[in-house]
């Protein structure tokens, strides 16, 4: 290996040399990407070995950053397979469910109008699933459309309290908020918090609570989602890292 760092003919002319390079530098990119910030000094300073590790261990397991099986992708690459794929069963079977799809691809994306569409004609198609209304409910509600939001979530929770494990209960909590009902969303955030330990959830009922004057009951809330924050799996920490920081915006002022 030394002949071929000191010798740049040889360095070009040996293809395992590049093979190798160019393989250690993908696992590096794809450590960058998901923010395996180990893995990527490691593959550094450890060369072959550790991406060979890291391609074993995280690639294989997970598939590249960004979605996939196929190598190396652009960012939305997998959803615009997807959503072509939904587009042609929608245009040959026009099956409600692929309607429901396709509208929370659009929904993740924050292509609200689009989403919106996907869900009315799912909703045309089967008006008696409750998660093409919670979905439909949360996307309005993202539009601030809150008054339009407010039935249809409340029609998902009426069949199913617990719908979405507390997600429709907290957009209807939201909804119930906007539109100036304080004493129904506080009895809707006990209810999710009873079931459930959303960061989203606690920070926005300890703002309820400020608002009550239980500065001592917000306090807890708050410094729990603080002291959850430091022990969360890193996925949690991504997700709800705004939450966590409004937690200590309030808690400063307190």
């Amino acid at each position: 290996m030394y002949e071929f760092l000191t010798n740049p003919r040889a360095l070009a002319g040996n293809v395992i040399v590049w093979v190798v390079f160019g393989f250690q530098l993908w696992m590096f990119v794809d450590a960058l990407r998901r923010r395996e910030w180990i893995w990527a000094v490691c593959i550094v300073f450890f060369s072959l070995l550790s991406a060979l590790l890291y391609f074993m261990m995280v690639y294989r397991q997970e598939g590249p950053a960004g979605g996939g099986s196929r190598g190396f992708e652009l960012p939305g690459a997998a959803d615009r397979r997807r959503i072509r794929d939904l587009q042609g069963r929608i245009h040959n079977l026009d099956n409600a469910r692929d309607h429901y799809d396709l509208g929370d691809i659009y929904l993740s994306q924050g292509k609200l109008a689009k989403a919106e569409a996907s869900y009315r004609a799912a909703l045309q198609r089967d008006g008696a699933d409750i998660d093409f209304k919670a979905h439909l409910g949360q996307c309005l509600l993202r539009q601030g459309r809150h008054s339009d939001a407010k039935p249809l979530l409340e029609a998902a929770l009426a069949e199913d309290p617990k719908h979405d494990y507390g997600h429709t209960a907290m957009a209807l909590a939201e909804v119930q908020t906007a539109v100036g009902d304080a004493e129904a969303a506080f009895r809707t955030w006990e209810f999710v918090l009873a079931n459930h330990s959303y960061a989203r959830a606690k920070v926005q009922f300890a703002g309820l609570l400020l608002r009550r004057g239980e500065v001592e009951r917000a306090r807890r809330e708050l410094d729990e989602v603080v002291s959850d924050d430091e022990f969360a799996p890193k996925f949690q920490r991504r997700r709800e890292k705004v939450w966590v920081a409004k937690a200590r915006q309030l808690l400063r002022g307190l």
